[in-house]
């Protein structure tokens, strides 16, 4: 093929241009349709709250005040929730790994015996619950209601973390390894510890971001079952 010809191929027609601009301009619309309110959000905080409400902030901040985030920062309550949120992030995470990851593992051994018996209940719970107000009792009658524990102990097994867990150690890491390392003397625990957990940085690097972002994100557990408001966090920093 010459070049005269893979040029003609390669030309675009008047009709893939047309089409190209259409589809740009509403991709561009949506994108200002969806980053216009936040850009909103941003100049407002900074505008005088009267040019605010009059509609005078449109592009660019007016009257231009720090006043809105002095008057946020003066209540205690803010930073508290700060520091109760990392808490339970850090805490409700380091909890969260070792649960799914070590059953993830345990689950991935061919010689487990009941294995997909297990397998089923667990995955049965990601279809089937009790609701709210069973687990609102549950947690009443283990003593955890209103406590630093009940955001980070209840919910810490994540079935969804813990199937791709065990499908990434059930599919890298070959038995052909695990009788190697038997013929040397290697135990259950140690082969964990020493073998399984460094090849799999990858999906605990995973599984920690998932943990850590529902952590973050966990409003409705503490709305429900934090009564106080302080639990474990909110002491430390009051004191």
């Amino acid at each position: 093929m010459s070049a005269q010809t893979m040029h003609k191929s390669q030309k675009v027609s008047k009709a893939d241009v047309a089409f190209n601009i259409i589809l740009y301009g509403i991709c561009g619309l949506i994108l200002l349709l969806i980053a216009y309110p936040l850009y909103f959000i941003i100049i407002a905080s900074f505008s005088n709250p009267s040019e605010v409400s009059n509609g005078n902030v449109w592009l660019w901040p007016s009257q231009f005040t720090l006043d809105g985030y002095k008057e946020l920062l003066r209540h205690g309550s803010i930073w508290m929730g700060y520091w109760n949120t990392i808490l339970y992030t850090v805490v409700g995470t380091a909890i969260g790994l070792i649960v799914n990851i070590s059953a993830a593992y345990s689950l991935s051994r061919r010689d487990l015996v009941g294995r997909k018996i297990i397998t089923f209940y667990f995955i049965f719970t990601m279809f089937f619950n009790g609701g709210l107000i069973p687990t609102y009792f549950t947690i009443r009658d283990f003593h955890l209601y209103d406590t630093f524990w009940v955001m980070v102990l209840p919910f810490s097994v994540m079935v969804y973390n813990m199937i791709v867990a065990r499908t990434f150690f059930d599919s890298s890491l070959p038995k052909d390894l695990l009788d190697a390392a038997q013929i040397d003397g290697c135990g259950n625990l140690r082969f964990f510890f020493s073998i399984a957990l460094p090849l799999s940085k990858a999906v605990i690097a995973v599984i920690a971001l998932y943990i850590a972002v529902a952590q973050w994100n966990s409003y409705f557990n503490a709305l429900v079952y934090v009564r106080s408001g302080y639990a474990l966090g909110g002491l430390l920093l009051n004191r």
